[in-house]
């Protein structure tokens, strides 16, 4: 913790010269050298993040409807003329393969 003596002195300050703004870092500035840092940063004081560490986002498991309709979207019987997939049909085709493994 910054010591009494320096938040009255800006305090002392402030009430000299009026500028609030100008106390208020000087009290942030303070303060942040004796807080820990709770995220990752590097040298520049960036936080690290997927993206600049160089590690790549864990990809999820694709859920049974996911890979039902990623291995069928290709079959013609599931799209329409203008190219858009038939959800209604697929979704009816989905239920009756799920309901034979669960037997």
């Amino acid at each position: 913790m910054p010591s009494k003596d320096a938040i009255f002195d800006i305090l002392d300050e402030w009430g000299d010269t009026g500028n609030y703004e100008e106390a208020y870092q000087q009290i942030q500035r303070e303060y942040r050298i004796y807080m820990p840092s709770r995220t990752k940063r590097d040298a520049g004081g960036r936080r690290l993040t997927y993206r600049n560490v160089g590690q790549p986002k864990p990809k999820r498991k694709l859920s049974a409807w996911n890979k039902f309709v990623k291995a069928n979207s290709k079959k013609k019987i599931y799209k329409f003329a203008n190219g858009k997939l038939k959800l209604k049909k697929m979704g009816i085709a989905f239920r009756k393969t799920r309901a034979g493994r669960k037997k």
